[in-house]
């Protein structure tokens, strides 16, 4: 058994430096974006504000466990992990052991817990980049003492106690036998227990208290565990009595707070723009996209945008969603396709190729809001922004000077 209050942490593996940004920092949005069919612009100030702002409403004592799985809820992990460090935060929560590694590749220090499932052949790389896994078997465990006494260091582990999701974890009794058996082998230290809420950002969210209750008897049969974490964005902000040493928040980052989750006042950090590809007249009773859907009730003005599903733009919003050009709100009309998909700008006869499309975010006095594009593509913000793929580049700004571009 490794006592953890006398285990310094190991040494981080030695990992390649960040890549350089693919532009000098400096630039301006406007000239960065001026030749570019479509992109996502990550705004690093309100990033920082919603950081504060929520750490702030969560209260001292309780650490902010920053969950940037699927590419940083698909803001762009490389920009995003080393501001949120930066601004201290205290640990980062991933869903792969390849996610870890690709934090330490970007030179992020700062405790890594890999809430996903893992396999004993992840021990290694594990133990090498001093990831903390979620265990939920003996077979994990004895991989990763195996692999954490060869290499002399120590692995960390935390266990994830099933309380009613049935997701994935282990139920009470398991997670007490795994824990104590796991208590006793060398280069191991269980540091943490956690459990994940089912209903939290629900109107009714009582079933907490159920879970709740089967996680504090988790904990009183487990004292000499010293970490743990139940919940997400909505549970922290909700339920000041599950925040223990520990919350995970990912959606509140984007400034997008839950559904029936009172919160601060929190800033959008992601836009999705492009450019008008054409425009080009339909005549009346003349259809547009694939399937011909949608027909021209009028002489009609139809404008390209060079994003589609392989962007992440959901083909559901076809003849759905809508669109800001110029400052005024543009259906899409047609299905959207691989790579483009169209939209109605008859009202704007000014509207050219170059033009600015934004997809997601603000232009001129209005804005689309990350809830009614996933809305109108029946699904959860959650989904719209963790469906953004790396063919959008990201440019990460601070009040419109460009701080680092990726991808494209």
């Amino acid at each position: 058994m490794t006592d953890l209050a006398e285990s310094p942490a190991p040494p981080v593996a030695a990992s390649a430096p960040c890549p350089s940004p693919a532009v000098a920092a400096g630039r301006s949005l406007a000239e960065t974006t001026r030749a570019r069919n479509a992109w996502i612009e990550i705004d690093i100030e309100a990033l920082e504000h919603n950081l504060c702002a929520l750490r702030a409403a969560v209260g001292a004592g309780c650490e902010t466990v920053a969950v940037i799985k699927g590419n940083a809820y698909g803001a762009g992990i490389e920009g995003v992990a080393p501001v949120l460090e930066a601004a201290g935060v205290e640990r980062f929560g991933v869903a792969w052991v390849s996610e870890g590694v690709q934090l330490r590749g970007l030179g992020i220090r700062r405790p890594i817990i890999v809430l996903g499932h893992s396999f004993p052949e992840d021990a290694p790389t594990a133990v090498a980049h001093d990831l903390t896994l979620t265990c939920h078997s003996l077979g994990l465990g004895h991989a990763l003492s195996a692999a954490a006494v060869r290499a002399g260091r120590v692995a960390r582990v935390h266990i994830h106690i099933d309380s009613g999701l049935h997701r994935d974890g282990v139920s009470l009794d398991e997670g007490v036998a795994l824990a104590e058996a796991l208590r006793d082998l060398p280069g191991l230290a269980v540091e943490g227990i956690s459990t994940h809420m089912a209903n939290a950002d629900e109107p009714d969210d009582s079933f907490s208290d159920a879970q709740a209750a089967l996680f504090r008897a988790a904990t009183e049969r487990l004292p000499w565990v010293p970490y743990r974490h139940t919940a997400n964005s909505a549970t922290a902000l909700r339920r000041a009595g599950l925040r223990f040493e520990g919350v995970r928040i990912g959606l509140a980052l984007h400034g997008i707070l839950p559904s029936n989750t009172p919160g601060p006042a929190l800033r959008p950090i992601l836009s999705v723009k492009a450019r008008l590809a054409r425009v080009s007249d339909i005549p009346e009773g003349d259809g547009v996209s694939y399937g011909l859907t949608w027909r021209a009730e009028r002489p009609s003005r139809a404008g390209l945008v060079p994003v589609g599903y392989a962007d992440g733009w959901s083909r559901h919003l076809g003849n759905r969603g809508e669109v800001l050009v110029r400052g005024r709100r543009c259906p899409v009309i047609g299905r959207v396709m691989m790579d483009q998909f169209v939209v109605d700008v008859t009202a704007l006869p000014a509207a050219e190729e170059g033009d600015e499309v934004v997809l997601l975010g603000a232009q001129g006095g209005d804005a689309i809001r990350a809830d009614e594009v996933a809305e109108a593509a029946g699904t959860i913000p959650w989904d719209t922004f963790a469906s953004l793929t790396a063919r959008l580049p990201r440019v990460f700004h601070r009040a419109g000077v460009v701080e680092r571009l990726t991808g494209g």
